[in-house]
């Protein structure tokens, strides 16, 4: 059975859908600002630090944990369909990641669509990377990557753009509900519409179109971690609630994954929805994720 707290995410999210539905004439400003409350549902971590920098004209934040070691790092995209979200409305949830693991995170404030819409999203988080290995000198094994939604889409799609350029890799990477861009096809869209609070497919459809632009393709593997080539990727750690819409996304990313030979993981929460830690410090289920996040990375980024 899911905690009495885990229903404050799904409240929030039926609040969202319930005022889109009164205004379907929202303005996208207005929209943002709805999705800028996502992480009121957050607890704020304890001893945790954030400051605000540029990364090469990238608005960007590091969230650092006291005590934690400088030279690994969690290089974070933050989710909501390319379109809403930002690295302060994430603020929170990747500072308790970052807590859990022991290390700083670099959350990324890469532009959205429709002002930026693909390739701009990735292009951005490439640019993060890169200057992450060549201004603060780290080394690729010491880096790993996580996001969440259009975030985990972008700790898959990132590393596809990075090898592409002739970067080293990261050592690891821990998406939370990749969200496979445009692709209706999954058939948890029918079996999950009535337990999910916020996805649907029109959602899908609505956010899908400002990302790809009126001359993308959808099935570009840096836009859909769907069409990515997963062979020499480094592991991956998916998480995902199986109330999600978005299930069948993580399960088949997981599949084409390890039919490439990548080393990959999934776990799947019973009853959750749609990146539950956001209830970090909230909700056990959110803890738990974030605690089996952070045990499976640490000793890939060389942490006892």
């Amino acid at each position: 059975m899911p905690s009495k707290e885990s229903a404050e995410l799904a409240d929030l999210y039926r609040s969202w859908v319930a005022a889109m539905t009164a205004k379907p004439d929202m303005e996208l400003e207005e929209i943002r600002r709805l999705f800028s409350h996502w992480g009121d549902v957050t607890a704020d971590p304890t001893r945790v630090d954030y400051q605000e920098i540029e990364v090469e004209g990238i608005p960007a934040m590091w969230a650092i944990p006291h005590g934690a070691v400088h030279d690994r790092v969690l290089l974070c995209s933050h989710g909501g369909g390319y379109v809403v979200g930002s690295m302060y409305s994430h603020r929170k949830l990747f500072g308790h990641i970052a807590k859990a693991v022991g290390c700083r995170a670099l959350i990324v404030d890469y532009r959205r669509s429709p002002e930026n819409p693909h390739p701009g999203p990735v292009n951005d988080m490439v640019t993060a990377y890169r200057w992450l290995l060549e201004c603060e000198g780290l080394k690729p094994q010491h880096i790993a990557l996580t996001g969440d939604s259009a975030g985990g889409a972008l700790a898959l799609t990132t590393i596809a753009a990075a090898r592409e350029k002739g970067l080293p890799l990261p050592v690891a990477t821990i998406p939370m509900s990749p969200w496979a861009g445009m692709d209706l096809s999954g058939q948890t869209y029918d079996t999950n519409k009535d337990r999910d609070a916020l996805v649907s497919r029109d959602t899908t459809r609505n956010l899908g179109s400002l990302f790809i632009g009126e001359k993308g393709d959808p099935k570009d593997p840096l836009a859909n971690p769907l069409y990515t080539d997963y062979s020499k990727f480094p592991p991956i750690y998916l998480t995902v609630g199986d109330a999600e819409t978005l299930l069948d996304d993580s399960r088949r990313i997981a599949e084409r994954a390890k039919e490439a030979g990548a080393d990959v993981r999934i776990d799947v929460f019973p009853d959750m929805q749609h990146v539950f830690q956001f209830l970090a410090g909230t909700a056990p289920e959110a803890d738990d994720a974030i605690k089996r996040m952070a045990e499976w990375v640490r000793p890939k980024l060389g942490l006892s």
